[in-house]
């Protein structure tokens, strides 16, 4: 049996050698290493061919590992009108060219409150996210939009956003970014098993128990203060307790892919999927 989970890294592991290099290079890397997942790191801008597209499908089906594409960081669902086509374009560039290069799923950042209440940000923010599906059904773009937990309280992005748009929109889900949430309250809180057991009891409850099956995940270590995020750090510097959290995935029978966004990236996606192994008590598989 293979692990529930595969892992990977957020844009290419730090080792990737100079060639091939590139998205095909960083595929064969990880595989190299033992990761099995890599996510496509697409954040200042778009600039693909389709044939580069073409070759980064095929090695991640050569070599096994399930691709993702985290959309430019220039998204806001709650931009302005004269904005808001730029920030649009951003997100469906990333989805249809992650669609011919393989990816399956389209993490982007939902964007800000601009000091408004949530509430009605999303009365925005879902209307616009269900043009933006609307249209990749229709070019046959078969992949899922992943809006991100994110790190600061001024942010579109807490838990219950991702899962209201998720609940809202059909080929919507959480990519649920666990030191985003652990940083977010400011006061060290999100961190303990009962914690992180509520989060996925609420999920599981809303999305469907399925939906806990095909989790997307982002973790790293994580420094923060008041207001929230500041930097991501190594697992070894930080407070997150990642034991907590594994036994809470392994406890609601979670699954999907845990992709790593510490400063030294591969080597901390290999301590996730080693603390993994120990949490579940699942065997990897050997090729």
């Amino acid at each position: 049996m293979s692990l529930s989970f595969k892992f990977g890294t957020v844009g290419s592991p730090s080792g990737t050698p100079k060639k091939p290099g590139g998205s095909v290079g960083a595929i064969q890397f990880s595989r190299s290493i033992g990761l099995d997942t890599l996510e496509l790191g697409w954040v200042q801008s778009v600039r693909v061919t389709e044939a580069t597209c073409a070759a980064i499908k095929s090695a991640g089906e050569e070599h096994d590992v399930a691709l993702s594409v985290h959309a430019p960081y220039f998204i806001n669902l709650n931009a302005n009108d004269e904005e808001w086509p730029k920030s649009r374009k951003r997100l469906m560039d990333a989805a249809h060219y992650g669609y011919l290069a393989g990816a399956t799923d389209i993490i982007f950042h939902p964007g800000s409150y601009f000091m408004n209440d949530p509430s009605e940000v999303l009365k925005i923010a879902i209307p616009r996210l269900q043009g933006c599906v609307d249209e990749l059904k229709k070019n046959g773009d078969h992949v899922t939009l992943r809006p991100e937990t994110m790190g600061k309280s001024a942010m579109l992005g807490s838990f219950e956003d991702a899962v209201a748009m998720s609940k809202a929109v059909d080929m919507v889900q959480p990519c649920l970014d666990f030191a985003h949430l652990h940083a977010r309250p400011g006061d060290g809180t999100m961190n303990t098993f009962d914690e992180w057991s509520r989060v996925l009891e609420f999920y599981g409850k809303e999305l469907g128990g399925q939906a806990l099956k095909h989790l997307h995940i982002h973790l790293s270590g994580i420094e923060y203060g008041p207001k929230g995020e500041k930097n991501h750090l190594p697992l070894a510097d930080a407070d997150l307790n990642m034991k907590a959290l594994f036994k809470a995935l392994n406890e609601f029978e979670c699954a999907g892919r845990i992709m790593c966004e510490s400063p030294i990236m591969e080597e901390d996606a290999l301590n996730m999927k080693k603390a993994w192994v120990k949490a579940s008590g699942e065997k990897e598989k050997k090729p």
